[in-house]
């Protein structure tokens, strides 16, 4: 890089991103970077990251196509009987919205964390595993404070992470009696730290077929799915992304059988014409064009069959001239009348780039025995349930909105970005590309802007926006929210570039987010 610099990293914590800084400043990759980085965040964000989740990384090695590691989670190979399954419901108040989540030994899905981790190692590491959790074991025998953003964390999930003693005695305030962790507090994790200590030696078979998989089909017979079989026959995946040349850039995401690249991309596609982006992103007429090419891409969605089954040919041709033509031409009709997870995002000095998004769902609510963490509840989350709880098909990849993806432009530039932020993830990463992509603005710029989020009927927007954007968004036929500042709820987009400008990127406050330049 011109400036000399080894890369940055862009995460949901600074705990995490200086995990991954430290081994890009003794000369890692950006893989082993994002590795470490991964060890960290268990402990640095146990709510949104753990080895009982799953993941995508879309990883752009210096000189080579890019390439999409699904370790995300998987279905059961059985099905169980409704009424032998613990299934409990709980509910996440955000604010200003409430939102419903079922957890219990019932909602946990196969999970792809520990498998994507020594297979993104194989592929691209070049430091040994156990240097690379170092920090993480650290992290997690030693202890941290609590920080502002993770305390406001687990008040939000407190309903899951109180629902079954022993997470409740693991996360309990040690100082509110009946509360849970708060800022400040210390969260040590030595049972976490003794299992990632021996998962470094003995590997995913651990996890897999060893102790750990014993302790998880102990636990899943009473009121889980989960079988020894599921775990055994866990593979993680490597998929072709979906790429879009938007004129000003080529866009390069997670592709099917997820569904939040595909939408990104759809919706990008249609922001993407000279009228559109010639327009200020404050502008009354840009909130006009950025709320109908949302709303379509919804519409689209629902109305293509992509929501009932997301496959590679209907992406295609939902970016063809075909379908995207008559879109643009409703944008303008419309236009006339005017509604748990976190990214790392790395990029090195050898001109590597990672992106990489996980979760943990909210978490099942039980710890493994014995390991420290909590698995996840993929089958609990009415977003990832479009068809309704019990109608999944049993072994099958498990359709997300994450979305790991890169920005690519003719001068030389790439942007590693992605988001947490559940159904919003494709709504924030779609403002912030068309941003950077369209409107020229630096990753900071982007990220801190304010954005809205379009579900039917609604349209949430935060503080800041200009007085014609709002008024814009007032002349739509759905209800209005606005939030009094940047929140959660609306993703915690991360950004790293490398390029002829060298490294830069952005983190996102709403989530916390630190980028550390090395």
């Amino acid at each position: 890089m011109s400036d000399k610099r080894r890369g940055i990293v862009a995460a949901g914590n600074r705990l995490t991103a200086e995990a991954g800084a430290e081994v890009l400043g003794d000369g890692g990759n950006a893989y082993d970077a994002l590795i470490a980085s991964l060890f960290a965040s268990f402990a640095a964000e146990p709510v949104l990251s753990s080895p009982g989740g799953g993941g995508f990384l879309l990883a752009k090695p210096a000189r080579r196509p890019a390439t999409l590691i699904d370790f995300f989670t998987q279905t059961p190979r059985r099905k169980t009987s409704e009424g032998d399954l613990e299934f409990d419901r709980v509910t996440v108040d955000f604010g200003t919205t409430h939102q419903d989540f079922h957890i219990g030994q019932g909602s946990v899905a196969t999970p792809g964390m520990v498998a994507g981790l020594f297979d993104i190692h194989a592929r691209f590491g070049t430091r040994p595993m156990k240097v690379l959790a170092e920090q993480g074991i650290a992290l997690a025998r030693q202890g941290h404070k609590i920080d502002p953003m993770q305390a406001s964390i687990l008040q939000v999930v407190k309903p899951i992470f109180q629902a079954y003693p022993p997470t409740r005695t693991l996360f309990g305030s040690l100082t509110k009696e009946g509360d849970i962790l708060g800022e400040g507090e210390t969260l040590v994790l030595t049972e976490l730290a003794d299992f990632l200590e021996v998962l470094t030696l003995e590997g995913p078979d651990l996890f897999y077929k060893g102790e750990v998989a014993k302790a998880i089909v102990k636990a899943q017979m009473d009121g889980g799915a989960l079988s020894g079989d599921d775990l055994a026959r866990y593979e993680v995946r490597e998929r072709r992304p979906l790429a879009h040349d938007m004129g000003h850039f080529k866009f390069t995401t997670n592709p099917p059988p997820s569904s939040g690249g595909t939408l990104i991309a759809v919706a990008l596609a249609l922001l993407s014409d000279v009228e559109a982006w010639r327009h200020d992103p404050r502008s009354g007429a840009w909130a006009t064009r950025l709320l109908s090419s949302l709303q379509l891409t919804h519409e689209a969605w629902r109305d293509s069959g992509f929501a009932d089954d997301p496959q590679m040919a209907t992406a295609r041709h939902m970016l063809s001239e075909a379908f995207l033509a008559p879109l643009s031409e409703a944008i303008k009709k419309r236009a006339q009348k005017v509604g748990g997870t976190s990214h790392i995002s790395i990029a090195d000095g050898f001109g590597n780039l990672a992106a990489c998004t996980m979760s943990n769902g909210e978490g099942c609510g039980h710890l493994v025995s014995g390991a420290g963490f909590m698995l996840n509840n993929m089958l609990g989350e009415e977003d990832l349930n479009p068809h309704g709880f019990f109608e999944w098909q049993p072994n099958s990849r498990i359709s997300s909105m994450m979305a790991p993806s890169l920005l690519s432009f003719k001068d030389g530039r790439e942007i590693a970005l992605g988001s947490g932020g559940s159904n919003r993830i494709r709504t924030a990463i779609a403002q912030v590309a068309a941003r950077i992509g369209f409107f020229g603005e630096t990753p900071e710029e982007a990220v801190t802007a304010p954005r809205i989020h379009v579900e039917p009927g609604q349209i949430d927007c935060e503080y800041g926006v200009s007085e014609d954007f709002e008024e814009m968004l007032r002349k739509s036929d759905a209800e209005l929210a606005l939030w009094p500042g940047q929140s959660f709820y609306f993703g915690g987009v991360h950004v790293a570039e490398t390029g002829p400008k060298g490294a830069r990127g952005a983190a996102d406050p709403r989530r916390g987010g630190a980028v550390i330049e090395v």
